[in-house]
């Protein structure tokens, strides 16, 4: 039961919140969502399956609802709320806008924090390395060999941090940080050591300090993802002391695989094992070469096997098998023959390495720490160590999922070959889980102290079954899960219209782009702020080019995705409509979720294509193989469902407020003239409908 304090805070938010806001008008949903948080956290469903999926339409104010329902109930149980999202927006609104406005309604003192993985922060030692005139050092650090603009940057990096004018957070550094470089820098587990004396006082041991103090934090789905990949409580805090809010959670599905995948070189793998097969010999010797050097020894072993295997692998790929975008997937995720044993030697190999050097890595930590070792030096290895630490980890994952068998339950692995885009004759091997909601319930659901998952579009085509297949809930009433379809409060029917012209051909036909050209200066004509959104960049950017004269002799503003960058984009579409100039925005599928325009931002949305998504990638071209093979449909088991988001996130740009108003235009008669259509209009809000016919 909800303890009496919980609801006394509860009811003490809401009263503040009037006194704090004004014209606060209270929302029923909101109320409602907040009352089964706190209900669902207090175990009145379930006493151990604390969780809730919520798809709060826009207008309900989740983000303020979960606070209320949340923050209570874990400061009152000792427990941490961790709030995870998709999009910086979102985590940027919660910090500067939501938390603080909590904060002052909220009648007990809590704090919150922004978390970041190792990975947003440099690791100063490294950076001092990465700026060395050693020229083995640098053979150990870099691949290749850094340009000298990338050297000026570390430099001037390391300065400022001398100079205490950086955090070492990428985030705060002026200017763009290139992916080449920042790799080079960054924290990571393996050259860490919270033992030595430089690496206590680093940008990310000193950020995870305030972590562990806050109440509240709020972080991203990556972030939650790694720190649970390492067991949980590493990064942020443990499951089981832990309430999690997963905002946007239609994301984490897709972030999970993501984590559970892993991608490899061959012949560039095979370059720096050579350079570590050239270096493990001083490792050794400072790590002392009685006890290291059997450990040496392990790690060349592995090296003279993985070297020409990875280079022989590359010889033997046929070349035929790839298709016009340089992928060779193994259909069913079966290797042959010939590469499956190899795959189990590569993965005996690379494990044995990777401990080896782990142990050597031991050594010379301890003997740093005992100052058997000048700690400059020893410091000085543990980051060099540390970068191969860091490779023969993927290595080893990448080959151990490659040479693991499939299971005759569930799904298989996909496993494919890429061309590698950097280096001529070199591969890149690719392993993906195609399902992984058995691994998000083992690391997260079975572990929580409770969990509300939250997001303006859960459900597909007017159920939870789809998403929940993808995170691995149960959507059975005896497991307990609490599932929640509250609408918009914005009046559908009154503001907008949901408009599908009588066209004559449907997307599919040939001629479809022309047609486009066609019609959309019709629907164009009079308005003042439009959308247009496109299934391609290659369509958008054809009508795009053709009806260019027809808006400059009208004085339209075409603003097309791509050609600008988005908050430039937007920045012209809002000034625009500001200076009363007809303004058109063209975007592809991005511009369909996360793009905030209301008011009279945008008054007309024409959607030119029902968002089917082509399984052209490798991990959807086996899922699905996998389902046919099964007897499935997967049009219907994968691609609707997924259309059905995309279309409900879609329509959801034109209201955003109250009192917006507006139209919607889809110009694809499917969603009428197919089986599947009336199941696709049926899922979109309630709009005043007007379907025409010839």
């Amino acid at each position: 039961m909800l303890h009496n304090t919980i609801k006394s805070d509860i009811k003490q938010c809401y009263t503040n919140l009037g006194h704090q806001l004004d014209n606060f008008i209270p929302r029923r949903a909101q109320n409602y969502l907040v009352a089964e948080i706190a209900k669902t956290l207090a175990g009145e469903y379930h006493k151990k399956n604390r969780i809730l999926v919520a798809e709060a339409g826009t207008g309900i104010g989740k983000s303020l609802a979960y606070l209320i329902g949340g923050i209570p109930f874990a400061l009152f149980n000792n427990k941490k709320l961790l709030i995870s999202t998709a999009t910086v927006a979102l985590q940027e609104q919660l910090i500067t806008k939501d938390l603080p406005l909590f904060n002052q309604i909220f009648p007990r003192e809590f704090s919150f924090i922004l978390a970041k993985g190792r990975q947003r922060y440099c690791c100063n030692h490294k950076l001092e390395a990465s700026c060395s005139t050693d020229s083995e050092l640098q053979l150990g650090m870099w691949e290749e060999k850094p340009k000298k603009s990338d050297l000026d940057l570390l430099k001037r990096m390391l300065k400022a941090t001398e100079q205490n004018k950086w955090d070492g957070d990428r985030d705060s550094w002026p200017t763009t940080i290139p992916d080449k470089v920042w790799q080079q820098i960054m924290a990571d587990k393996h050259s860490c050591h919270a033992g030595m004396p430089k690496h206590r006082s680093c940008p990310f041991a000193k950020a995870r300090e305030h972590l562990d103090k806050a109440d509240v934090i709020v972080a991203n789905h990556a972030l939650l993802m790694a720190d649970l990949e390492l067991g949980g409580g590493v990064i942020l805090p443990e499951p089981e002391q832990t309430i999690y809010v997963i905002d946007e959670a239609h994301h984490l599905p897709q972030v999970a695989r993501n984590f559970s995948s892993a991608a490899s070189s061959l012949k560039g793998a095979a370059t720096w094992l050579e350079k570590l097969n050239q270096i493990v010999a001083k490792f050794a010797e400072l790590a002392d070469y009685q006890k290291a050097n059997r450990f040496q020894n392990a790690i060349q072993d592995s090296v003279q096997h993985l070297v020409p295997t990875l280079n022989q692998i590359a010889n033997n790929i046929d070349s035929s098998k790839f298709n016009k975008d340089g992928v060779y997937r193994f259909e069913h995720g079966e290797l042959p023959s010939w590469l499956e044993e190899e795959a189990k030697g590569c993965k005996e190999a690379s494990k044995k390495a990777l401990q080896s050097l782990g142990k050597i890595q031991d050594l010379i930590a301890e003997r740093t720490k005992e100052n058997i070792i000048i700690p400059r030096l020893g410091e000085q290895a543990l980051t060099e160590v540390g970068f191969y630490l860091q490779r023969l980890e993927n290595l080893e994952k990448v080959w151990a999922l490659m040479a693991q068998p499939n299971h005759k339950k569930g799904a298989p692995l996909a496993r494919w070959i890429e061309k590698s885009p950097e280096r001529e004759n070199d591969y890149i091997i690719e392993v993906s889980p195609l399902e992984v909601g058995y691994r998000l319930d083992q690391l997260l659901w079975s572990k929580a102290a409770g969990a509300i998952l939250v997001s303006a579009t859960l459900r597909a085509l007017n159920q939870f079954t789809f998403f929940c297949r993808q995170a691995g809930i149960s959507d059975a009433e005896a497991e307990g899960t609490r599932f929640l379809a509250l609408a918009s409060p914005f009046d559908y029917q009154n503001n907008a219209r949901l408009v599908i012209p009588a066209l004559k051909l449907e997307p599919q036909a040939e001629q479809f782009t022309d047609l486009l050209i066609d019609v959309l200066p019709e629907y164009l004509e009079g308005e003042t702020a439009s959308l247009v959104l496109f299934s391609s960049y290659w369509q958008m950017n054809k009508v795009a080019d053709a009806l260019r004269p027809l808006a400059k002799k009208n004085k339209w503003q075409l603003l097309v995705q791509g050609e600008e960058s988005r908050n430039e984009t937007l920045k012209k579409h809002k000034e625009n409509c500001k200076n009363g100039i007809p303004s058109i925005l063209f975007g592809t599928g991005s511009f369909s979720e996360g793009l905030d325009l209301p008011g009279n931002l945008l008054t007309n949305l024409i959607i030119t294509k029902i968002p089917f998504a082509v399984p052209t990638s490798p991990v959807e071209e086996a899922h699905a193989e996998y389902i046919e093979s099964k007897g499935g449909n997967p049009f219907l088991q994968i691609s609707v469902p997924e259309a059905s988001k995309k279309l409900i996130q879609s329509v959801g740009r034109l209201l955003r407020k109250e009192l917006d108003s507006g139209r919607v235009v889809i110009l694809d008669r499917r969603i009428i003239n197919r089986r599947y259509g009336k199941a696709l209009l049926d899922s979109l809000p309630p709009f005043k409908r007007v379907i025409e016919y010839n």
